[in-house]
């Protein structure tokens, strides 16, 4: 038998409120408030985006690349990444990363020409790099600003936030982009990481970094070992850590078809189209973690939990596959990704009280490795069999769905078992 996490995983302790954890964690309502208001400067800059490579380009694949090189380097980078997070004051980092992206984002105001697309994908690649270090930063940084009672709550309320700014941002992005054009857009997402930083700045986060054993580039390849060998070496985790990677394994595809979806709603205003459809997948993911927080209580069933959240995505997107494309597709896209977002709070959660701390950094960003490589690969195949015209759209969202539908059956089948004879006894 396994031995057992180093943190319970047993009944839940009863959970704080969101408004209390709010009001009385001072340092963590400031990493908060800074994530939301860069959040939402985020998903403006990737409507537009979208939107300004569709309105230019008109071909699938283009658009798949912008997609593309939102994943691709980050998994490059997370190896690193994770070093840096564990071995460096996570604040300086977080800071840093702010800083250098509100530059970055303003060299989209230079775009303007098909001939020019080229620099979306190299200006997207640099603000993926320094991002890749920041979101395991933050997500390594929430268990030592909140006590362990807190903890599902601060998880739950970050994707939460994560959710409500994709569905403010890409709803509002959608229309501003419409009626002001892209450039406006480019400008606001760079003061909100300025906004950002500065919340940062003020908050405090203790933190036991692991000792520095060599130069960064001659150990990043050790210390990705070293995170690898945690994850084989500690099933439990190992186990969870496959979570997001099984959901990414056709969701990245059909993320991704969803913007095509919204330009056929939209073909004159496609911007509007693609934001409603965004907002409806940030709502989702909302509400999921949210509902999933108050039913299952007892942790012990999460890993059931994030196999049937797999199937349920699947299920809902064949719906809106069936469908005729109109606004109407949206409760769907919405419950999809309900149950894409219990998926991804419960498995951080997990994920985070079975780690210990020294390799926290390490293990998020190899989880990321994995979730980023499962999500590129599908959005690839996904490009291409439209671009080629192998499938049409339609029957490309159908066939990604049924997919994901038998990733969540074979996760039931294979993984829970072993987490139930694994932890029979806690």
């Amino acid at each position: 038998m396994e031995a057992a996490p180093s943190r319970p995983v047993g009944r839940a302790a009863p959970a704080t409120g969101y408004v209390a954890l709010v009001r009385r964690n001072v340092h963590f309502r400031r990493l908060w408030l800074g994530n939301l208001i860069s959040l939402l400067g985020d998903w403006f800059n990737t409507i537009a985006l979208y939107t300004l490579v569709s309105e230019l380009t008109g071909s699938p694949f283009a658009l798949g690349g912008v997609f593309l090189t939102k994943l691709l380097p980050w998994a490059l980078a997370s190896p690193l990444a994770g070093l840096l997070v564990d071995r460096f004051d996570r604040r300086r980092l977080m800071i840093g990363a702010d800083l250098v992206r509100a530059v970055i984002v303003l060299g989209f105001l230079l775009i303007d020409e098909p001939g020019e697309v080229y620099l979306v994908y190299v200006l997207t690649t640099l603000q993926v790099v320094v991002t890749a270090v920041f979101q395991p930063a933050k997500s390594a940084s929430i268990p030592n600003i909140v006590s362990a009672d807190e903890l599902l709550t601060a998880n739950a309320l970050m994707s939460a936030t994560w959710s409500v700014m994709l569905a403010l941002g890409a709803a509002s992005g959608g229309l501003v982009t419409a009626w002001l054009g892209t450039a406006p857009v480019f400008v606001i997402d760079s003061l909100t990481y300025l906004v950002s930083a500065f919340f940062i700045y003020r908050t405090v986060i203790p933190q036991r970094t692991a000792p520095a054993t060599g130069g960064l580039l001659r150990t990043a390849g050790r210390e990705l070992l070293d995170g690898w060998r945690y994850l084989t070496t500690h099933p439990g985790v190992g186990r969870i850590a496959l979570a997001k990677s099984a959901w990414a394994l056709a969701g990245g595809g059909l993320v991704y078809m969803l913007a095509l979806i919204g330009e056929a709603i939209e073909p004159t205003a496609q911007a509007a189209g693609i934001g409603w459809l965004f907002a409806a997948r940030g709502l989702g993911t909302g509400i999921g973690p949210v509902l999933a927080r108050a039913i299952f209580r007892d942790a012990r069933r999460w890993p059931a939990v994030l196999g049937w959240s797999i199937v349920l995505s699947g299920l809902c997107y064949g719906v809106v596959g069936l469908q005729d494309w109109t606004y109407a597709v949206a409760p769907a896209v919405l419950l999809a990704h309900a149950a894409s977002g219990a998926n991804w709070v419960l498995a951080s959660v997990l994920l985070q009280q079975r780690t210990e701390d020294a390799f926290r950094g390490r293990v998020f960003a190899t989880e990321w490795l994995g979730v980023l490589f499962s999500e590129s690969c599908s959005i690839l195949a996904a490009s291409m069999l439209l671009e080629w015209q192998v499938l049409s759209l339609r029957e490309a969202v159908l066939a990604f769905a049924l997919v994901q539908g038998l990733i969540g059956l074979a996760w039931l089948a294979v993984i829970v078992p072993r987490e139930r004879r694994a932890y029979s006894g806690v």
